[in-house]
């Protein structure tokens, strides 16, 4: 995105307020704290480990929001752009915008008040979401504009939010997943058992723990599972696999982007996974882009506008209901084993492509002023 704004107006100066890698207290990449390039500056602030748990991730934001605050004290904003995973992060890039009576672009990625209906224990979600349904309320009616990266949202926000603009640009692929892509369609493979490789995390929204043990079983013999990642489910998914006397499902540590495309390349099928939550039919999980990129067949466990976006965008796709290890067995056999370009989905869903649009959209507010 930085490269995308200063392709359109060279002028214009960068700063990125992130945080070091921090995702899995198990692995950590070395990255500068400070870095410049270009007219762009990039902050990247400490945090303490954690293992993706609801407390220690909010210690966690707590320390991020923190120092991003004193950042932006000694700053002068034009414009301000929080793209937001997690609720707390839009409230963050609210407040600074608010401070520095600045426009405000936020970048939606989930639906927090939904999820945590779902993730929590009841009695937490029904304290918690008055709460983050006020700062949701008064993060979004801050924003000038707001992107919502999955058309799946857009009934939740726009009813509630009839004021507001929205647009609808979604995840794209990066370079490294473009350039891995087959060059042309490779020979069916018949022979079991099949490589199935899951990347990610290993949390209550992926849903690993409810579906694996089981659907391990039933494919012994015909599949091997390689689940590569951290989280906070994934003792509760090692312990299933136990229980259920799994032999053919590997837990592996995270990975490097380069050592991840070489998994991905020796996989013959890539498989993703939701929990069976309400929250999750209006998701767009940004797995499904790097995936599809990777040319490989998809088996995936994913509710509603994901499940139409699979069905529709991406050929050589099976899926199923989440948490179903029956159906997910006998949508299986409906693919072809076999590797093979996407070159209609690569080119409309080009990370660089998407971000150029994206770009273009938010310096639309700093023109208007």
């Amino acid at each position: 995105m930085t490269r995308a704004l200063r392709e359109i107006d060279p002028s214009i100066e960068l700063d990125v307020v992130t945080t070091l890698p921090n995702r899995y207290n198990s692995f950590c990449l070395d990255a500068p704290v400070i870095e410049e390039w270009d007219g762009v500056t990039i902050h990247r602030i400490e945090l303490p480990a954690h293992k993706s748990g609801m407390w220690d991730q909010s210690l966690a934001f707590w320390s991020y929001a923190s120092q991003a605050r004193n950042m932006a004290r000694n700053s002068q904003y034009d414009l301000v752009i929080a793209t937001s995973s997690r609720l707390m992060t839009a409230v963050l890039g609210a407040w600074v915008a608010s401070q520095q009576r600045a426009p405000l672009y936020l970048d939606i990625r989930d639906i927090f008040v939904d999820t945590i209906r779902d993730v929590l224990p009841r009695c937490s979600a029904l304290l918690a979401k008055p709460l983050f349904a006020a700062l949701e309320r008064w993060a979004v009616k801050q924003a000038n504009k707001v992107n919502l990266v999955s058309r799946g949202f857009a009934g939740y926000f726009e009813d509630r939010y009839p004021r507001q603009r929205f647009s609808y640009f979604t995840n794209g692929i990066d370079d490294e997943f473009l350039t891995s892509q087959p060059e042309e369609q490779q020979e069916p493979k018949h022979s079991l058992p099949l490589r199935v490789v899951y990347a990610g995390n290993i949390g209550e929204g992926q849903g690993l723990h409810a579906i694996l043990p089981e659907l391990g079983k039933r494919l012994e013999g015909r599949v091997n599972f390689r689940v590569i990642g951290d989280g906070g489910r994934k003792d509760l998914l090692r312990t299933g696999l136990d229980s259920a006397g799994v032999t053919n499902v590997a837990l592996l540590p995270p990975m490097s982007r380069d050592q991840l495309i070489e998994e991905y390349k020796q996989a013959d099928v890539l498989f993703l996974h939701l929990n069976d939550y309400d929250a999750f039919k209006k998701v767009l999980p940004s797995k499904v882009f790097e995936y599809a990129a990777m040319g490989k067949p998809i088996w995936a466990g994913i509710p509603g506008y994901s499940a139409e976006f699979v069905r529709t965008e991406i050929s050589n796709a099976a899926v199923f209901p989440p948490c179903n290890a029956v159906a997910a067995e006998q949508v299986l056999v409906t693919l072809a084993i076999r590797d093979a370009p996407r070159c209609d989905f690569v080119k409309k869903f080009s990370r660089v492509n998407i971000c150029r649009d994206l770009a273009k959209d938010i310096l639309t507010l700093v023109r208007q002023r």
